[in-house]
Formats: C-alpha cells, sequence, structure tokens
C-alpha cells in the first residue's frame, strides 16, 4: 500500500532489486492481476508474501463469504498470516461493547475454517478515531482480550506503530502478546500533524513524525519478536510521486530509523 501507484510486478522487480525480501500484500490489487499469478510472481521473484489484507468489517452483516475468501486467498499466496480490520459500528448503531462482541464471536466462527488452512488471524486495533466507521477495536488490550479466547497459532494482534504509539498501556500489552507468540504483524508508519482533511491517508513516511519508532523496534525485540518488519504508509502526497523513487526512500527511512 505505500507505493499503491506501482503495478505488482515492478513492485515485486524493484523489491528484489533493493533487497526487499518480502511484500505485504492488499487484496484488491491481487485479487486484479489474478491470485495465483500474484503467487507466482512473488514466489519466482525469491520473495514472501508477508501478509494479506485484510479480512474483517465483521459488524456487516455478509462478513463470513468474504473472510472465508481472504483465508483462500491468503493461502494461496503462501503467507499465514491474514490482518483483520475489525469494522465499526453497524449503521446506525451506538452500542459499542455489542459490536466488539460481535467481532469476537465472528473471529470464533472463522478459526476452524482458517486453521484447516494454515491460516493465522492477526487482530489490528485501529486508532479511537476509526471506531465509528472502521474498527471498534482499539487498543492492543482490546485486540489481545479477543485473541486470548483461541489458541495463539490460530489467533493474534498486529502491532501497527500508527495506531498504537498514544496508549500508555501498550508497551505491556506487547510485552504480554509477545510472551505468548501472538504477535503475528508488526507495521511501521509515522504520525505527522497536521493530519489531512482525510485521516485516513495520513501517515508520514518514516523518520518524519512523532512516533519513537526505534524505540518501538526495540521493544517488540525486547518481546521475542523476529517477524517481519512491514511499512505500511497511506498518503496521498506519496502516492502521487513515482513509486520507485518512494520505494527507495521508504528503504533507506527504514534504514535510519
Amino acid at each position: 500500500m505505500t507505493v499503491r501507484q506501482l503495478p505488482l510486478p515492478e513492485l515485486v522487480a524493484h523489491c528484489a532489486r533493493l533487497g526487499v525480501p518480502g511484500v505485504g500484500l492488499w487484496r484488491e490489487p491481487v485479487r486484479a492481476y489474478g491470485t495465483g499469478a500474484a503467487a507466482a510472481l512473488v514466489r519466482d521473484a525469491g520473495l514472501t508474501v508477508t501478509s494479506l489484507c485484510r479480512g474483517g468489517f465483521f459488524t456487516a452483516d455478509d462478513w463470513e463469504a468474504d473472510n472465508r475468501a481472504a483465508v483462500d486467498e491468503a493461502a494461496a499466496l503462501g503467507t499465514d498470516t491474514l490482518v483483520l480490520v475489525s469494522g465499526g459500528l453497524p449503521e446506525g448503531g451506538r452500542d459499542l461493547p455489542g459490536a466488539r462482541a460481535r467481532v469476537a464471536d465472528a473471529i470464533g466462527a472463522l478459526v476452524p475454517y482458517a486453521a484447516e488452512r494454515g491460516v493465522r488471524l492477526a487482530i489490528e486495533p485501529l486508532h479511537p478515531m476509526f471506531a465509528a466507521d472502521r474498527c471498534v477495536v482499539s487498543t492492543l488490550d482490546q485486540a489481545l482480550g479477543i485473541a486470548e479466547r483461541f489458541p495463539a497459532a490460530h489467533v493474534g494482534v498486529v502491532v501497527d506503530t500508527y495506531h498504537l504509539w498514544w496508549d500508555d498501556r501498550a508497551p505491556a500489552a506487547v510485552a504480554r502478546a509477545g510472551a505468548a507468540g501472538r504477535i503475528h504483524a508488526f507495521q511501521l508508519a509515522d504520525w505527522t500533524t497536521p493530519l489531512p482533511a482525510g485521516v485516513l491517508n495520513g501517515r508520514g513516511q518514516l523518520g518524519t513524525g512523532a512516533i519513537d519508532l526505534t524505540g518501538w523496534a526495540a521493544l517488540l525485540e525486547r518481546a521475542g519478536y523476529t517477524g517481519p518488519v512491514e511499512v505500511e504508509l497511506f498518503n496521498e502526497a506519496l502516492w502521487a510521486r513515482d513509486g520507485a523513487e518512494v520505494l527507495e526512500e521508504t528503504v533507506r527511512a527504514f534504514e535510519e530509523v
């Protein structure tokens, strides 16, 4: 998503050229290219698919078929991690605890299907400003509260600095998640101000904002996390630029922070 302007073949070629060993993919471009073709493209370049985004939106009535399809796509791509964005309040609803309970029940219903296909479900908490329309799971503690109902091999969490950097309880939750083997993905983005009008697309390039990204990396290391580190930037200004240039800049920024 950081360089969504790049078609998949160009993205994979530039990652291979720059020594980036894996790529987190999103379902829309994968479906447009063809899931089998995308899997072969990444595999033939010597890369891995680190995760697939996204399943979730469990507060919608038609969540089950789409999430089963997402699990199938993750398995076909050779990744064991499907990122879940839980979904906001049902239309016209105000029952936040009820919506969270509905998310937990839906994940429980999805676990057997995903486990049979070797796919882990990774619950991503989003910043509270997205609770109404995108994700009623707002903190790492809330995400763990759902994940811990199921085996760690099947359900874990995503640690995304953009969404969690403000929460003084997050470091303890990271340690708790790491001790249980529930950190299934780690994503970096910075927080810059002022936020744009379209807040969703306001993630800053690494090292340009308020988040202590080096500290977060150290926190994850202390928690025992040894998996991929993804950079996920939703940013209109970056998307308007040359994708290869943005990718090179991102690699440099990652190395610096």
